[in-house]
């Protein structure tokens, strides 16, 4: 028998799918084929397991969506030098500045809390997503508390509202199963990925 843990989170993962804004996830799948189309780049960006996220998620969405798309946590030189030199509240909106962010532009975070100034928490995200705003950089964003800046701050934002003593393992699980939505999402995929496309040539 799978344990007491095990069976409580996979429930409630799976409880969480069912209640996901599919309009949400719809509407920046538009959004992200609409800055391919002038020219955008995507910017994505997270600290923490965001930061994993924002690195495979920069490969799906140049490989299988044609975007031209980077994570400013994948240069881990620039990062900490950047660090070091001159605080950790900068470190994101420096580094776009260097990208000469702009209104073609887009910017998709993954935050379990979305950030804020008070209390000071994932401040150099919140930052970013200030200066993206300030620019007119499209902003999207999967977040697990809807008080936070990026829910606040998006175009649009898929908020996740998971049970508080399991809040960043699912809030960060629901995340990859978003990314992966859209990377796979009619609108915005140009290609498919490998397996399925094996899949599809031996049905042939």
């Amino acid at each position: 028998m799978p344990s007491e843990h095990s069976t409580r989170y996979l429930e409630a993962a799976a409880d969480l799918v069912r209640t996901l804004n599919g309009d949400c996830i719809d509407a920046i799948a538009t959004g992200l084929a609409a800055v391919r189309e002038r020219d955008g780049r995507l910017f994505v960006m997270g600290v923490g397991g965001g930061a994993g996220h924002a690195s495979h998620a920069v490969n799906d969405f140049r490989k299988l969506c044609g975007i031209e798309s980077y994570a400013p946590t994948d240069n881990v030189s620039e990062l900490t030098a950047r660090v070091n030199d001159d605080g950790w509240d900068t470190v994101f909106t420096e580094w776009l500045s260097v990208s000469r962010l702009s209104h073609r532009d887009a910017v998709l975070a993954f935050s379990v809390g979305g950030g804020s100034h008070q209390p000071p928490v994932s401040t150099n995200l919140v930052n970013a997503l200030e200066r993206a705003r300030e620019v007119g950089a499209s902003i999207y964003g999967v977040a697990g508390s809807p008080g936070g800046a990026l829910a606040q701050l998006a175009d649009v934002a898929v908020v996740v509202d998971p049970p508080a003593d399991l809040r960043t393992p699912l809030v960060e699980s629901l995340q990859a199963v978003i990314w992966h939505a859209l990377v796979s999402h009619p609108e915005l995929a140009v290609r498919r990925g490998h397996w399925e496309t094996l899949s599809a040539e031996a049905r042939q």
